[in-house]
């Protein structure tokens, strides 16, 4: 499975919880050449918002892929401000993550 397959299950499995978003981070050009800026460097690829309206961010990574620091360090900001965050290898991982009902762990 690459990180784009895992990060589109995460979404799937978290979306029955509350409502959960992809996120880009950085820069890019339109095709008119217009430079648009998202969100900061590091920010999560996912963001969930549970009932009640806890914040959870979820970094997706495969294999033995890990996290830049700048996401790490958002990963602990966030974690600081009191959301729930952290790095997910599988869909198990991020729904612990998010304190939701999880799936078997099939990894």
């Amino acid at each position: 499975m690459n990180e784009s397959e895992l990060l589109y299950e995460v979404m799937r499995e978290l979306g029955k919880h509350g409502a959960v978003f992809r996120t880009n981070a950085g820069q890019f050009y339109t095709k008119g050449g217009h430079l648009v800026s998202c969100l900061p460097k590091g920010f999560s690829d996912i963001m969930l918002v549970l009932p009640g309206g806890q914040a959870c961010f979820i970094e997706t990574k495969v294999g033995s892929n890990k996290a830049m620091p700048e996401q790490e360090q958002f990963l602990k900001r966030m974690q600081l401000l009191g959301a729930r965050a952290g790095l997910a290898y599988s869909v198990h991982d991020a729904c612990v993550i998010c304190g939701v009902d999880a799936p078997p762990d099939t990894s």
